[in-house]
């Protein structure tokens, strides 16, 4: 589908585009350190099947914490609210998103919520299948049908600049399995792990994904329900609490819409019954949220209201 480009929407990205300076990428995973900071685009969806877009919108970015949203609807489709949150809270946490403090603390330790690397790690870890490639390729054709683009697959150098410099959620994973929050080998749930983050696609077809959360798990355009009503509630619940890593309350109260950031700059929003937004901008604040990313959005829900709040 092609993206109708917006004069006004193109304004707000010029404006927005000046904050980029005040960020800067994610160099700690090395394949993520070769963004140009400079970049910003986004994409709206609407459930009629229109599409308005500002920027590169076709630049690709890897999902990185985004995929946490999306492995928890599929795992709460394969295993069951009871099942998942009894092995991960449900609790928001002021700390980073990759600390280790909270479980240290907890008891029983399981992490407070799925959107923390821990929690993400645990849910991964539900995923169904007898090997790697059959569990991520299970995941990837939920992802292919969220976004109605069965063209989408993962960065190979992206996954292994992230599964080389993954010491902390080793340190992670060890201590869940520690505490029989994680069984498998952790080797193996890595090598799945960073092949989730490292799913990639371009603002488009972000969007697309954000449209489905914002319809309650129904594809508009298909009329095909993706996912039922309860479990995009769920997730766009830990989107508006959790998702903007440890600004959730702050970006609640000046955006006040469920959305998920990730380290590679891409923020997907879901307003909704309304439409699904994709946005890409590198260069990160330091709490890991694209700079530029958030100030786009702040100028969007002023000016349309988006606040559900």
């Amino acid at each position: 589908m092609l993206c109708q480009t917006s004069d006004e929407l193109q304004h707000f990205v010029e404006e927005a585009k000046k904050h980029t300076k005040e960020g800067k990428v994610a160099n700690y995973i090395p394949e993520l350190g070769k963004a140009n900071p400079d970049q910003l685009s986004i994409a709206i969806h609407y459930p009629d099947g229109r599409c308005i877009s500002a920027g590169d919108i076709q630049t690709k970015m890897t999902l990185q914490s985004i995929s946490k949203v999306i492995s928890l609807a599929f795992v709460l489709m394969d295993r069951g609210f009871r099942y998942v949150f009894e092995r991960v809270g449900m609790e928001p946490t002021g700390d980073p998103f990759n600390s280790i403090a909270k479980l240290e603390t907890m008891a029983p330790a399981k992490p407070l919520n799925p959107m923390i690397n821990a929690g993400a790690l645990v849910v991964t870890h539900m995923i169904k299948g007898d090997t790697v490639q059959d569990r991520f390729n299970r995941l990837l054709r939920f992802i292919r049908g969220l976004a109605d683009d069965p063209s989408i697959d993962y960065c190979e150098r992206v996954a292994r600049s992230e599964f080389e410099t993954a010491d902390l959620n080793r340190a992670l994973c060890y201590f869940l399995k520690q505490h029989h929050i994680i069984t498998e080998d952790v080797e193996t749930l890595l090598d799945l792990y960073t092949k989730q983050c490292a799913i990639e696609m371009n603002c488009l077809d972000l969007a697309r994904i954000g449209l489905i959360f914002a319809m309650d798990g129904k594809d508009p355009l298909t009329g095909k329900q993706i996912m039922p009503d309860d479990v995009a509630r769920i997730c766009k619940t830990f989107m508006v609490t959790c998702g903007m890593y440890n600004a959730s309350g702050e970006f609640a109260i000046k955006i006040g819409i469920p959305a998920k950031s990730g380290v590679s700059g891409g923020i997907m929003g879901a307003v909704p019954g309304r439409f699904g937004i994709g946005i890409y901008g590198p260069a990160l604040d330091d709490k890991g949220n694209s700079v530029a990313g958030i100030k786009l959005l702040e100028l969007l829900s002023k000016n349309y209201q988006l606040s559900m709040f």
